[in-house]
């Protein structure tokens, strides 16, 4: 006898997100021919509103089937060519990670490493700057690892006043449509992100966009791009055509991923909630969920206020109280949030506050994660006091 299937558990990790109804509906359509006249339509849309989500006039979008990490493996092959110099902002794994794609490409990297918890100081980018030419700088805009959120708009302008040939590229992954992020205004040369967080999509597409700036230097490199799938001598044509209505083809998109993608961005982008009001939210329910860690005794990972992420929210546990103590009383009231990361991924936990759990209060998605967090922890509490009570 088969077993009934199990209800559905609030996902409130940091990505993969919950999903509205209408992301839903549009996923689990029949599909599209990739060069149907509909479908290369829905594509035009896509690259036009991802445009308007990050604030850009005129960057490239590249919209390819793939992990948020295929974005770094875009820019270590298409933007930096082998024995070249790139400065890597280092708060947390994620920034490990980025730097060992680019020396798999044959990047040089030298890393600027922050203390767990914190930012990379100004005063230490200024200085690595002005010790050799670097051709591109990295930013972790969130490190989902630590949720420490890097000031992007004041990194950005240090290296334009520094180094203004330096590429400016940042890894958004978990800040795209949940922090704030002005790409012209700013002067970001890349920004890379994934469809499963603030973007409010199923995982599954890599989402990159490249300033005009970055696109000359892809066009003027000397040495011919090291990776087939991810260069954008294939993309860019594809992404050229799409953007002019036209059908093009390298490799077959996720049709019905895109069109997920689609109905996500029609609400992102629509009248109500602006942009201006999504980031209101999210920074409104950051504090709810942050309040709330502090009242339990829970310290964040992210040592200043003023830099923790608004989309998670990492949390230290209590003394001898570890996340495989929480984890599944959670989960048993109906909320999935994750565990740590790296070499103390048992002492924390992250829970994850972005899309339509954040904008659409009727779902009532933060009172559930809030009132399952309070009475998991004080089980956990409770459950380790008879262990030790009970011992000998």
């Amino acid at each position: 006898m088969s077993k009934p299937a199990q209800s559905h558990k609030l996902l409130a990790i940091p990505g993969p997100v919950e999903v509205t109804k209408e992301v839903l509906h549009a996923i689990a359509q029949p599909p599209l021919s990739h060069v149907s006249p509909e479908f290369v339509a829905v594509f035009r849309d896509c690259i036009q509103m991802t445009r308007k989500v990050v604030d850009t006039q005129d960057g490239q979008p590249f919209i390819i089937a793939g992990s948020g990490t295929l974005g770094w493996d875009q820019v270590a092959a298409n933007l930096v060519e082998p024995g070249e110099e790139v400065l890597v902002l280092k708060t947390g794994y994620f920034g490990d990670g980025f730097a060992d794609c680019l020396r798999t490409y044959g990047a040089n990297v030298e890393e600027l490493k922050a203390g767990r918890g914190s930012i990379v100081e100004l005063h230490r980018i200024e200085a690595a700057l002005r010790s050799k030419k670097f051709k591109a700088i990295t930013i972790t805009h969130v490190d989902t690892s630590t949720g420490v959120l890097s000031d992007v708009k004041e990194i950005a302008s240090t290296v334009r006043r520094i180094s203004p040939d330096t590429l400016v590229v940042v890894d958004g992954v978990c800040s795209v449509a949940s922090e704030e992020i002005r790409m012209d205004p700013w002067g970001l040369d890349v920004v890379l992100t994934a469809s499963q967080k603030g973007l409010g999509a199923p995982p599954g597409l890599s989402i990159l966009i490249a300033s005009q700036r970055a696109i000359k230097v892809f066009q003027t490199r000397r040495t011919p791009v090291t990776s087939y799938f991810a260069s954008w001598k294939k993309w860019l044509p594809i992404m050229t055509a799409y953007g002019n209505n036209t059908p093009a083809y390298f490799g077959t998109p996720p049709v019905n991923l895109i069109l997920a993608y689609h109905a996500s961005l029609k609400q992102i982008t629509g009248t109500a909630p602006s942009l201006d009001e999504r980031y209101r939210l999210h920074k409104q329910v950051s504090q709810r969920i942050k309040a709330l860690a502090n009242q339990l005794g829970l310290a964040q990972v992210s040592q200043d206020p003023e830099h923790a992420a608004n989309g998670m929210t990492a949390v230290y546990l209590p003394d001898g109280v570890v996340a495989s103590d929480v984890l599944p009383r959670m989960a048993a009231k109906g909320v999935t949030v994750a565990a740590g990361l790296g070499d103390i991924k048992d002492k924390y936990i992250r829970i994850g506050h972005m899309g339509t759990s954040v904008v659409d209060a009727k779902r009532g998605d933060i009172d559930t994660i809030a009132e399952s967090l309070q009475a998991s922890l004080k089980e956990a509490r409770a459950a380790k006091k008879d262990i030790v009570e009970e011992t000998p």
